[in-house]
């Protein structure tokens, strides 16, 4: 099969380092789904394990861990899906990744795809739509039937993936006010284009910013950019007893002390803890993204996608790890078959 990936003797950590390679084609094991791919996206993940100290088995790297496609075939334990079937999924760090013509990914951790969207459009979806969804409503405890309707999010970050569909999902599901923050004009559309109620520069004063439309403070905070420049920022600005969550690790250790004050919780989101640990509840990511599914069937989450490639090779894949690494997409980069 054709598979975009780096070859074992490679030690570049650039773009080009992705070549066309032919590999033979994976056989399902006990829980797995073999999917014939239609459509990939490119998440920061890709970049940082571009980046990592290559495997010593002799076998090259393959990339990609958000995708959508057509089940072929089927392992022996599978009772999700039958071959036919499409599905959109984020794969396990610790498999092969998604960049080639046929995948494994275990049953647990794909949804049914959403019958109104393209593969592309699908593909786009399910890492950030599970950030989102385990930041919101697992991470932070907003609720997902409306009991906190009104209640207000800053979402630091709202232009990208995750923000994307966080943005959605607070006020579709959460029916919470959402404070979005972006810099540049076509980023600041876009967040008020997904529903963000406010949309402020993450350049300036923020709290200065939210004083100004008279926002003292907030109820929760996720933040999707630079933990350690904006966390003293989230201190002051989270109301007591708030909830905070970040998904960007931190370079140095964060000063804990600032929400002891108002005794504010704070939570890591890392949506690859499910396959990588395969904790007991690894099914929940299935649930989620079938969820997600309803939501998108439903009319109530839009396409996250701005950018689309014609043909999943290592040209356009090239193309798109520069766009993601350049750090000022907008929405999803996807490539499709």
């Amino acid at each position: 099969m054709k598979a975009i990936g780096i070859p074992a003797d490679l030690y570049s950590h650039g773009a080009d380092s992705l070549v066309d390679l032919d590999l033979a084609c994976p056989v399902a094991g006990a829980r797995d789904l073999l999917v014939r791919i239609e459509a990939v996206s490119v998440n920061p993940i890709d970049i940082k394990m571009r980046s990592a100290r290559p495997h010593r088995d002799g076998q090259p790297r393959i990339l990609g861990w958000d995708a959508a496609g057509t089940v072929v075939d089927v392992g022996p334990q599978t009772t999700l899906f039958a071959p036919g079937d499409r599905v959109f999924y984020a794969g396990s760090i610790v498999r092969p990744g998604c960049n080639a013509e046929l995948h494994l990914v275990d049953e647990r951790l794909a949804g049914a795809m959403p019958t109104s969207m393209s593969f592309a459009e699908a593909a786009a979806l399910p890492v950030a739509s599970l950030a989102g969804w385990e930041a919101l409503f697992e991470r932070m405890h907003i609720s997902d039937d409306g009991s906190d309707a009104g209640k207000s999010l800053l979402v630091i970050g709202g232009a990208g993936g995750v923000g994307s569909v966080a943005i959605q999902l607070a006020k579709t599901v959460g029916q919470l006010h959402v404070i979005a923050t972006a810099s540049r004009l076509q980023s600041q559309a876009w967040c008020r284009h997904l529903g963000a109620d406010l949309v402020v520069d993450h350049r300036g004063d923020l709290a200065a910013q939210l004083h100004a439309s008279e926002i003292r403070a907030v109820d929760f905070i996720l933040c999707l950019s630079d933990t350690d420049r904006y966390f003293s920022t989230m201190a002051t600005l989270i109301k007591p007893h708030g909830h905070i969550c970040c998904l960007v690790e931190s370079m140095s250790p964060l000063p804990m002390n600032e929400l002891r004050g108002k005794s504010v919780s704070f939570s890591w989101e890392g949506m690859f803890t499910r396959s990588l640990h395969a904790t007991p509840d690894m099914i929940e990511q299935h649930r989620i993204l079938n969820r997600v599914a309803e939501l998108v069937d439903a009319g109530r989450l839009r396409s996250i996608v701005k950018e689309c490639f014609a043909g999943v090779n290592a040209t356009n894949l090239r193309q798109a790890h520069a766009l993601v690494e350049a750090g000022n997409t907008i929405g999803k980069v996807v490539l499709e078959t």
